[in-house]
């Protein structure tokens, strides 16, 4: 039987800014990302989304980005290296404390919108969040055969290859940006056997309608996507009818 993880970017609300649901997608997933309070999540979300991560017996992994709170982190910015490592580190060690509050531990590192595109190619960046993930002493989240990939084989860490069951893929393996036209999917019933496909076949269709072959260990699902809780309901229950067993990878 195989065996994928199903996580989710959860903890991104902020004070009366509610983003998603992550009281009913915590049981759904296997591992949350939580926001570290940069582009999203505040002590109390970041304190109530451990608990429930812990008390769900999901993996929580650090979900840091650039200081970048009215862009969502999505916006493209430039960063002097150290200056990105320290806020990296701040982040890291902001949900660290959370987690350990709660019960639990930080277990994975995995960059949120821009940064976690950036590091695809750009191997400065990469360097700075391998090594940042080095330094908390967990694994790197991020897109098979990128520059992440490679950056954390340099820093001697392990890597957690992932792919997106929700987001439409170009033919070179890259993610069609936000802006563009179906970047992102909204329908379950076409999501989850696309997440099935993935997990049991190691291949995803493209936007262009060929198949790329991509061999994860963990599919996201994003939790402020419209439907979120839906799609990842349908998402899991697609799986386990394949007979795919959903477990945390670390």
């Amino acid at each position: 039987m195989p065996t994928i993880d199903l996580n989710s970017d959860l903890g991104e609300s902020y004070g009366a800014a509610i983003v998603g649901d992550d009281a009913a997608m915590m049981p759904l997933v296997t591992s949350a990302n939580l926001a570290c309070g940069a582009h999203g999540g505040d002590p109390a979300t970041m304190a109530a989304a451990c608990a429930a991560a812990v008390a769900h017996g999901v993996a929580i992994g650090a979900h840091p980005s650039y200081d970048d709170r009215a862009g969502f982190g999505r916006r493209d910015l430039e960063v002097e290296p150290v200056v990105l490592a320290g806020q990296l580190r701040a982040q890291v060690s902001t949900l660290r404390q959370a987690a350990e509050a709660a019960g639990g531990r930080v277990r994975y590192l995995k960059p949120h919108g821009s940064l976690y595109n950036r590091i695809v190619h750009d191997e400065h960046r990469a360097a700075v969040v391998a090594e940042v993930a080095a330094w908390a002493g967990v694994p790197l989240m991020g897109m098979p055969g990128t520059a992440a990939e490679r950056a954390a084989a340099a820093a001697g860490i392990p890597f957690l290859a992932e792919g997106f069951a929700d987001r439409a893929y170009r033919g070179d393996g890259s993610l069609v940006p936000r802006s563009e036209a179906g970047a992102v999917l909204h329908d379950p019933g076409l999501i989850a056997p696309r997440a099935v496909r993935l997990a049991r076949e190691g291949v995803v269709e493209t936007i262009e309608g060929e198949l790329l072959p991509l061999r994860v260990r963990s599919l996201c699902v994003h939790g402020d996507t419209p439907g979120a809780v839906a799609i990842a309901r349908a998402v899991r229950s697609a799986l386990r009818d394949a007979d795919v067993a959903l477990e945390p990878l670390v």
